[in-house]
């Protein structure tokens, strides 16, 4: 009959203090209590899951009660270490509160510590999940802690140590566990896959260990799962299709627009994701872990260590944040938290979206201190462009609208969209080279204001045009920049193409066609075979005389 399976979480469960990774400052302190004989009567662990919590509290119980102490840790090897493992030993009790968190369980407990231990040292009481006592248990289990019986050890394990009474608190020794390292998660990894024969990649490890969060124990589990997904190496891709990664590409379609002021588009999207089933809330949630990832980029120079996500997905945040103010990114965090609030409390949650994306799409529409700063922005933008066009002699054309209303915002957003993008197609060549007569250079200081504008909507396209100038024929526009990277830009993102086109548009009034500026090679001069059978003469010492 064949082994049965054990899971790699419970396979490679320490059973030691040294095997437990990522809490040495805990490990260390409970390896010198139990070697100095200074076992504390109560204890309490808190921390996220998957940490070691219980491990620990196991551990410490085997350590307690073990007949050959080794550095302080369990020996493993005698009849009370091997009896607390397969439960032979019924002095070390692990109780789950989330289900036994009543007066009655808690006082049959306190009945139980009348009795001395059956075989061991101490009788050890392993209280999982704490926070979930009534408040009856916990005033029954505080009766007990206050003055405990000396052989009786009670370690507490909980993640949300906020709900645990402070009497309880005041009368244990509180060890608080860090999320693991996805550094040493990693390597823990690699060490169990080589052991288990598991082809890993190292790039899928690093994927495994951010996504689990800190918890040794969920990392151990996904890699089961991706195991079990493949028959041959498990890469970044397994893990991102076991761990539900896939499908992200809805939200840069909607930050794209919202950033491009298109709410129609943005509604359609949705209207998409509801067709498929897709729950507001769940949008909702994804859009907020986002625009976080947005907020990171732009303002920690480590996000890529708090980002979980595939390298090529890193890459295109990284575009997307250059190219978003973080005053906007905040705003669309605060209106997404806010929705996401009101989703729980709604009876028509699609249209509460729909209308957090009609507000994302219009920022300068809306209130709060961010929208009163685009305001303040655009308002600055159009006096601009104002002025501009009156120091050309450009009268501006009067705009008509209907007496009676105003466009709304989705239809006008929409109808913007399309001026945009029918001047777009226009005819637009990069001119390799343009006679320098035929051009004359933009003033300097209104170059140096479109930049300026340009640097809110796309810093990346900005910080490539520092140093450079440019040059207007006509209704063409070149840029004379040294840096490839402009050139990269406006010739593969049509969104740098927009952005710039939109800031000249701003500070200038007029659109103009785009085109990287070219000097005028001069033209080489041409030798004379009797140039080079002078100079050979030359070289030869003869004396030559032109005439």
């Amino acid at each position: 009959m064949s082994e049965a399976y054990q899971a790699l979480y419970r396979k490679y469960r320490p059973v030691t203090f040294d095997d437990v990774i990522g809490q040495r400052h805990i490990t260390d302190v409970l390896r010198g209590e139990v070697s100095g004989g200074r076992i504390a009567h109560a204890y309490l662990f808190t921390g996220s899951r998957g940490t070691g919590k219980t491990t620990c509290a196991k551990i410490l119980s085997k350590a307690a009660n073990c007949l050959d102490i080794r550095n302080g840790s369990p020996c493993g090897e005698c009849e009370m270490c091997r009896g607390i493992d397969d439960g032979t030993i019924t002095d070390v009790l692990e109780i789950d509160a989330a289900s036994n968190n009543s007066v009655d369980n808690i006082r049959d407990l306190r009945a139980e510590t009348n009795y001395t231990p059956a075989a061991a040292k101490y009788r050890v009481y392993i209280i999982d999940e704490a926070h979930m006592l009534s408040i009856g248990a916990a005033n029954a289990l505080l009766k007990i802690m206050e003055e405990p019986p000396e052989y009786v050890i009670f370690i507490l394990a909980t993640t949300e140590v906020h709900k645990i009474p402070a009497t309880i608190l005041s009368r244990c020794q509180r060890f608080d566990f860090k999320r693991i390292d996805p550094a040493l998660i990693t390597e823990r990894l690699m060490s169990i896959s080589d052991k288990e024969h598991i082809g890993l990649e190292e790039d899928a490890a690093a994927l495994i260990a951010k996504l689990s969060d800190g918890g040794m124990r969920d990392a151990l589990s996904l890699l089961d799962l991706c195991r079990s997904a493949t028959d041959g190496c498990v890469t970044v891709e397994n893990v991102a299709d076991s761990a539900g990664l896939a499908g992200s590409g809805h939200l840069f379609e909607l930050t794209g627009a919202f950033v491009r002021r298109a709410p129609a588009e943005a509604i359609e999207i949705l209207n998409r994701l509801y067709a498929s089933s897709a729950d507001p809330a769940r949008v909702c949630e994804q859009l907020i872990g986002h625009f976080r990832n947005l907020m990171l980029l732009k303002n920690s120079s480590k996000a890529a260590d708090m980002i979980v996500c595939l390298p090529d997905e890193l890459e295109q945040l990284k575009q997307l944040a250059a190219s978003m103010e973080s005053g906007y990114i905040f705003y669309g965090l605060t209106t997404l938290q806010e929705t996401l609030e009101r989703l729980a409390r709604s009876s028509s949650r699609r249209t509460e979206l729909e209308m957090a994306f009609v507000k994302l799409c219009s920022p300068e529409a809306s209130g709060g201190t961010e929208a009163l700063l685009a305001r303040i922005s655009n308002l600055e933008q159009e006096v601009r462009r104002l002025k501009r066009m009156l120091e050309q002699g450009i009268v501006p054309a009067k705009e008509s609208r209907p007496a009676e209303a105003e466009i709304p915002a989705a239809v006008e957003a929409k109808q913007s969209h399309e001026r945009r993008s029918q001047t777009q197609n226009k005819n637009e060549t990069e001119v390799s080279a343009v006679p320098e007569a035929e051009q004359k250079e933009m003033d300097a200081a209104l170059w140096g204001q479109i930049l300026d504008t340009l640097g809110k909507s796309n810093p990346a396209l900005n910080a490539a045009l520092i140093g450079s100038k440019a040059y207007i024929r006509g209704d063409l526009l070149l840029v004379d920049s040294k840096d490839d990277l402009f050139l990269q830009l406006v010739r593969t993102s049509e969104y740098a193409k927009e952005s710039l086109r939109d800031a000249i548009q701003a500070e200038t009034g007029k659109r103009y066609r785009l085109g990287p500026y070219k000097r005028e090679k001069a033209p080489e001069k041409v030798e004379s075979p009797l140039d080079a059978i002078a100079e050979a003469a030359r070289n030869a010492g003869i004396t030559i005389e032109m005439k």
